[in-house]
């Protein structure tokens, strides 16, 4: 063992029916192309040989690494899942104790890869290295990225691409799906200490409550609300909100098909499969309350031994996200435009300023920093709105902007696809260098080109997870 690492893996201490050992391939020829220093400070791990630790580590056979196994509804339909192309290598303590999931991502086949290689293309890893990077300094709650490396092989997909491991980080990778398997398992005690542990680890502070458990269920469903929020608030489409891929810790997991709104339109989505829009812009807050719906079915019984009195107590939870996400979203929209203080008529404001946006097919992410900036007389069309919001702003308490609210920058897509194109020539200097700008993304000072929508022949219609 390497003294880099810290690991106490406390999960294997679940039954087996939750996990299965497996190591990654041998990659003989692995080269790191990309690595988060921040990261690997806030790990409490050395940063002069990194490179060579973290290629060790992946080809070391006495790691006791393992897949985790878990269910979930993909696009609404119920099936068994597990890490497909995913080891994890330990549970790492850093100086402060705190616990984070050392998981590699592309590091070949598994018992849960059905007929998949178990691998990532380079470019798959390196998007997901980028995009979960750029929400961390959103300040969205994510997993991280730690590094990338290419494996030196080629991969078949749509044709031979370079093959790529992602070195993700995460508080836990605990799922809804994960409750689902314990669930048809058919035996409560593994629910029950699924359960247990997963307070434990994620909200210690409730172990001694007399109904741990429903208290449990609603800090999970007030971190989802949370984290919708907040991909709402920047324009950000998951793609595929199925209940695997939504982890009980709040954080945004499973960076696939995702992308970011250029021109606001509430049913967009990106991913090359999904056909009828169930993962949508518009459509994540509806998705993550019925991920939510899910996830109580599996504990019911722990909720109280009445069944209908549990119903009752759930559906209450579930009420109160609606009620809570709605007030709360109202709150983000007028913090976006700059508007305090309550009035009825607000919403009003919020949709018709959404409806123009959507017909004349404005920027998402440029159209509220121009607001911001009393930069909208430009458009012609939002002249009688802006008139309207002059009126309204007369009623604010304060003049006070609200900072970190309104991004000048996201990780755009076509800026991501010409990184991507170019690490096809193992050139990465952009990747550095954008990396870096995006450390910043509510820096105005920041060159144009990285806040400009993309051009006609640049958009990204559809994105893919590299599976």
């Amino acid at each position: 063992m390497y003294q880099n690492w810290n690991f106490e893996n406390s999960y294997l201490k679940l039954p087996q029916l939750f996990y299965s050992n497996t190591q990654a391939e041998k990659f003989p020829n692995l080269e790191v192309v990309s690595k988060n220093i921040k990261l690997i400070n806030a790990l409490n791990l050395e940063n002069n040989n990194f490179n060579n630790f973290i290629i060790k580590s992946i080809n070391d056979k006495n790691i006791k690494s393992f897949s985790q196994s878990y269910a979930g509804h993909q696009f609404g339909h119920f099936t068994v899942l597990g890490d497909g192309r995913a080891t994890l290598l330990g549970e790492h303590l850093n100086s402060n104790s705190e616990r984070y999931d050392i998981q590699l991502k592309g590091s070949g086949k598994t018992p849960y890869s059905r007929n998949g290689d178990g691998k990532g293309t380079l470019k798959s890893m390196l998007r997901e290295f980028i995009i979960s990077e750029a929400m961390h300094n959103l300040n969205i709650k994510t997993t991280r990225s730690l590094a990338v490396l290419k494996t030196g092989e080629k991969i078949m997909r749509t044709g031979f691409e370079q093959g790529g491991i992602l070195v993700r980080v995460a508080k836990s990778h605990i799922r809804v799906g994960t409750f689902q398997l314990a669930q048809i398992s058919n035996k409560k005690e593994n629910t029950k200490e699924l359960l247990d542990y997963s307070i434990e680890r994620l909200y210690p502070e409730l172990k001694n409550n007399k109904n741990k458990y429903l208290d449990f269920y609603k800090k999970v469903a007030e971190s989802q609300i949370n984290l919708i929020l907040e991909w709402q608030r920047v324009g950000f489409i998951h793609g595929v909100m199925n209940t695997d891929n939504m982890s009980l810790s709040g954080e945004t997991i499973d960076y696939g098909p995702c992308a970011f709104l250029d021109e606001y339109n509430p049913n967009k989505v990106f991913s090359s499969i999904d056909h009828k829009g169930r993962y949508s812009f518009n459509n994540q807050p509806k998705i993550a309350l019925w991920n939510l719906a899910r996830l109580a079915e599996t504990f019911l019984y722990l909720i109280d031994e009445d069944e209908n009195l549990a119903i009752k107590k759930i559906e209450t939870v579930l009420k109160n996200f609606e009620i809570k996400y709605y007030d709360l979203w109202v709150s983000m929209m007028k913090k976006k435009i700059n508007i305090n203080q309550e009035y009825k008529e607000d919403i009003n404001l919020i949709k018709e300023l959404l409806n123009i946006m959507h017909v004349f097919k404005l920027d998402y992410t440029n159209t509220f920093i121009d607001i911001e900036n009393n930069n909208i007389d430009k458009y012609e069309f939002i002249k009688d709105w802006k008139i309207k919001l002059d009126d309204r702003k007369k009623l604010n308490k304060n003049k006070e902007k609200h900072i970190d609210i309104n991004p000048y920058i996201i990780p755009r897509n076509h800026i991501i696809d010409k990184i991507l194109k170019e690490s096809d020539d193992n050139d990465f200097n952009n990747l550095i260098k954008t990396m870096d700008i995006f450390k910043n993304p509510y820096n105005h000072n920041i060159q144009k080109k990285y806040s400009e929508p993309p051009k006609e022949e640049e958009k990204i219609h559809q994105t893919f997870c590299g599976t």
